[in-house]
């Protein structure tokens, strides 16, 4: 295995609650072994992104319920492909070698995934996507 592939999976966070079967589907295993750690990492990562984005759409974000939160984040993840293609490609660039061969393959279903696991991501740490001022007077 190259230094490159080594390093990527020294870097990824281990995972307790990720079970791995011999019944799982193939799509599935990926995603717990490749999607989910690569995720993980990248959360802070994701969470600036969407302050990005949210100032970039005239921080509107912020002024609205937590349920329309909610549904603005999950409207922006699956509507603005700008975005979609920005985060995906955050998780893509650090696939080893023979993960991004396996993507390719179905790289539809795992996209699905993907974008599934950084929706819930971002829902989970909504409370980290107040206004930057606001956080910091906490």
């Amino acid at each position: 295995m190259t230094t490159r592939n080594l390093n990527l999976k020294d870097i990824r966070p281990e995972l307790d609650a990720v079970i791995i079967s011999d019944d799982m589907s193939s799509d599935e295993r990926f995603q717990n072994l490749v999607l989910r750690p690569i995720c993980k990492l990248q959360v802070p990562l994701f969470i600036e992104v969407f302050k990005n984005y949210v100032q970039k759409h005239k921080d509107v974000f912020y002024s609205l319920t937590i349920e329309k939160r909610i549904d603005y984040i999950e409207n922006a993840l699956q509507k603005d492909m700008k975005l979609r293609n920005s985060l995906k490609g955050m998780v893509i660039g650090l696939f080893t070698t023979e993960e991004y061969l396996i993507y390719i393959k179905n790289s539809s279903a795992l996209n699905k995934r993907m974008m599934s696991i950084v929706k819930n991501q971002l829902l989970g740490n909504i409370q980290l996507l107040e206004k930057p001022e606001l956080l910091a007077a906490v």
